[in-house]
């Protein structure tokens, strides 16, 4: 089995890279979903986000009520920290049991994990090859007004947020250039995918 993580900034094209490798064949773990799933109701993550930051940041419903949590961790690094030291060894070990089971099921499969904040965050994977989606800011910005209805200033912030251009690129094996056309960015994926395959 091979593991590859593959990031890439907001509007950097990750997802249309990661679309083509499931298309080719890739088992394509998506980090963000997990992330997503290990704080649903009745998992031991949200009762410990509960515990820790009050019933208030649970909703009516018993789901994670995020603009409440977003409201007390954004901006308080304390919080930000005790709230990722619960959410991250949950992700990691979801990610990892879907790791294993893909090599289990097939040992030669390519497994791609689709890892936003992969620069950002501690790695704790034994990655075989890291992918980085890269596109200039500009084109970054007008993809998020243009598709993502944005405004520029927010997309800007967004965008600054994030780990810079020179971090992700400091941490690639592979490059792939989303700047151009989407039928250019494909065929990169493609050759990447030849390359992974022989």
């Amino acid at each position: 089995m091979q593991l590859i993580g593959l990031t890439g900034g907001i509007a950097s094209g990750k997802s249309t890279i990661a679309s083509r490798l499931a298309e080719l064949g890739a088992v394509v773990v998506d980090a963000d979903r997990i992330a997503r799933e290990v704080v649903e109701p009745g998992t031991p993550a949200l009762a410990e986000i509960a515990r820790t930051f009050g019933d208030g940041v649970i909703a009516a419903d018993g789901s994670l009520d995020r603009p409440a949590l977003g409201a007390i961790v954004f901006g308080d690094a304390d919080a930000l920290q005790k709230l990722n030291g619960i959410t991250h060894p949950a992700v990691l070990a979801a990610s990892t049991a879907r790791f294993e089971a893909a090599g289990a099921a097939d040992p030669a499969a390519i497994v791609v994990y689709d890892v936003p904040l992969l620069v950002e965050s501690a790695n704790e994977y034994p990655f075989d090859l890291v992918v980085v989606a890269h596109a200039d800011a500009a084109t970054r910005i007008d993809r998020l007004v243009r598709l993502r209805g944005m405004d520029a200033a927010e997309a800007e912030r967004r965008i600054g947020s994030q780990a810079s251009d020179e971090e992700r690129l400091a941490v690639a094996d592979v490059v792939i250039d989303t700047d151009g056309s989407l039928d250019r960015t494909r065929e990169q994926v493609d050759e990447l995918w030849e390359s992974l395959r022989s």
